[in-house]
């Protein structure tokens, strides 16, 4: 990633012998092949970019994308309410841009996903190789996720999708007692039909949640909230799979 001293952020694939085209000037990528994080680097106006290597959240924010993403403050806050860990059986459904997929698969998890549109599955799938290599742990499935789910004994299944309530019976039957079913939706009105329906089916602890970011301007003695804050983009519900939610 190339930052230059308005502070603005340019993802950039480096390849040997090929050049990075902005309004400040021309860089060669063999420039900044080789060279150590945090190096400067200047272009052919002798304008100054600082060189990092981009983390997983600002890859998502910059990526190209088929589909919109789900923002980094709810992919990270996922990962822990979904309680993901190294070596669990994921079901994902479905898979839009890849950065979902990308979250759980750094997580260590391997990842089946669910996706009815093909152009988004190969993009997904092209996006998540290019930024984690080979050998993943990582399968896509061309099929309706409310027709039926082949796996069973899961571990999660996590649902970015408009109508996650149709899925609830059959995440019930693929996950295994303790297994741990997350969906995301971004009205509270969708939100109010799939925790209806966990209701009629064996899930219990339910839990809804909407994750604000808040940053600050810190510069000196004027120290403040930033102007503007990443608001409201998604609920996050997630519940439990029970052998039975029958307590008296």
């Amino acid at each position: 990633m190339l930052i230059d001293a308005k502070d603005r952020q340019y993802l950039v694939t480096l390849e040997p012998g090929k050049t990075f085209h902005t309004h400040a000037g021309i860089l060669s990528h063999d420039d900044v092949i080789g060279k150590p994080e945090g190096s400067i680097v200047a272009a052919s106006t002798e304008r100054k970019f600082l060189v990092v290597r981009p983390t997983l959240s600002e890859v998502v924010l910059k990526m190209p994308r088929g589909a919109q993403v789900i923002y980094p403050k709810d992919l990270g806050t996922i990962l822990m309410m979904a309680d993901i860990a190294p070596g669990q059986r994921v079901i994902e459904s479905g898979v839009g841009s890849g950065a979902l997929s990308m979250t759980l698969l750094r997580a260590g998890a391997h990842v089946t996903g669910y996706e009815i549109r093909e152009d988004f599955a190969n993009f997904a799938q092209k996006t998540v190789r290019e930024q984690l290599g080979d050998g993943l742990n990582y399968e896509v499935k061309i099929r309706d996720v409310t027709q039926g789910i082949d796996e069973t004994d899961v571990d999660r299944v996590i649902l970015d999708m408009p109508e996650p309530w149709e899925v609830v019976e059959h995440a019930e039957r693929a996950l295994r007692p303790g297994g741990i079913f997350l969906a995301y939706l971004p009205t509270i009105n969708q939100t109010q039909l799939v925790r209806e329906r966990l209701r009629q089916h064996s899930f219990g602890m339910e839990e809804t949640v909407e994750i604000l970011r808040r940053t600050w301007h810190v510069d000196g003695r004027s120290v403040r909230p930033d102007h503007r804050m990443v608001a409201h983009t998604g609920f996050l519900t997630t519940a439990r799979r029970l052998v039975s939610r029958d307590l008296n």
